[in-house]
């Protein structure tokens, strides 16, 4: 801090929890952080986080089989030999130790447990001074030690016929120790077994509805893997028939032509790429008259019969219009 006794960073690690813990390491670069919630941090010197511990699943029952705290801390201290290790108790009744390296997952883990086998809470923990045992005050009064690597056999079984040594250890496993040579049977039947590659499921080529109540002249046999499927095709004379290539030209016999052979490319090619000028409609309408005229078929047959004959004023020129008629017969130009 300055002259004026302010601090030259504030930080809040863990939001709005308090702090029930704060320890340096041993090298005195890292800062673990224990707090009222179920994850603790280790910050460096400057505050900034390093590593944060995972959080463990609150619906398990056996804690052992949880990779973090589910419930809240009491207490943290680094381990007195080892810069990279620390331990933490919570209310969930475990202790854990825990590597900077690694936050996915707790290191170990320890259980205490009343005279009667229940479960206790441990509201604080230490490592021994040399860092071989953990300590931990729990909840109803007791002390609790237990040895830090768990190398500890509780219970040990030799068997006479298959020469096999099975233990039982403080962590609560069990394990079976055997000679390859003097050995028989037991965890060697299971040491030669290898692990068998899955089948990959065949996949049908299509989805086909069951009907089981239908006739059986409707029934459609059901398709049982695609390699059979594929079989069945190949016989097929139909169905392995290689297709025809597409006919050169506008197309015959049913069969579409490489060009032309579609609607939309014979509008194309014969009215939006037609090269006759009818910028002039009239002359356009003209050219068919006389056609119209020889070959009467669609409008003149039907009143041929009905229809009289048209009778109109045969003039010569225009100067031959007579003008004795009134202006208002005149027509309006």
């Amino acid at each position: 801090m300055d002259a004026s006794l302010q601090a030259f960073r504030s930080h809040q690690p863990c939001e709005c929890h308090q702090i029930k813990s704060l320890q340096y390491s041993i090298t005195g670069d890292v800062i673990l952080v224990v707090a009222g919630n179920s994850q603790a941090k280790v910050l460096d010197r400057d505050g900034f986080p390093v590593m944060e511990c995972v959080k463990g699943d609150q619906y398990i029952v056996d804690m052992a089989n949880t990779k973090g705290h589910t419930a809240m801390l009491n207490g943290g201290c680094w381990h007195p030999k080892i810069k990279e290790e620390f331990l933490t108790c919570s209310n969930d009744g475990t202790v854990r130790t825990w590597d900077v390296s690694n936050e996915k997952k707790h290191k170990s883990i320890f259980k205490p447990r009343s005279a009667q086998g229940k479960r206790v809470i441990p509201t604080c923990a230490t490592y021994s001074r040399d860092g071989k045992l953990i300590a931990a005050g729990c909840q109803d009064g007791t002390i609790q030690i237990w040895d830090r690597n768990m190398s500890s056999v509780v219970r040990c079984l030799w068997h006479p016929k298959l020469n096999q040594i099975m233990v039982g250890t403080g962590n609560g496993l069990a394990k079976v120790y055997y000679d390859p040579v003097k050995s028989q049977r037991g965890a060697k039947l299971c040491v030669v077994k290898t692990n068998r590659k899955a089948r990959q499921a065949e996949t049908l080529t299509q989805d086909y509805i069951i009907t089981p109540h239908a006739l059986p002249m409707f029934r459609e046999p059901r398709q049982r893997s695609t390699r059979k499927q594929l079989e069945k095709d190949r016989l097929d004379p139909m169905k392995s028939h290689k297709p025809e290539p597409p006919v050169a030209g506008p197309g015959r016999g049913g069969r579409v032509g490489t060009h032309g052979g579609t609607l939309s490319s014979f509008i194309v090619k014969n009215i939006a790429l037609d090269k006759t000028d009818d910028s002039n409609p009239r002359e356009a309408i003209l050219r068919h008259a006389k056609d119209a005229a020889d070959n009467p078929y669609w409008v003149a047959p039907a009143y041929s019969t009905t229809q009289p004959e048209a009778v109109f004023a045969e003039v010569d020129s225009e100067e031959d219009e007579p003008d004795n008629e009134p202006e208002w017969k005149k027509r309006k130009i």
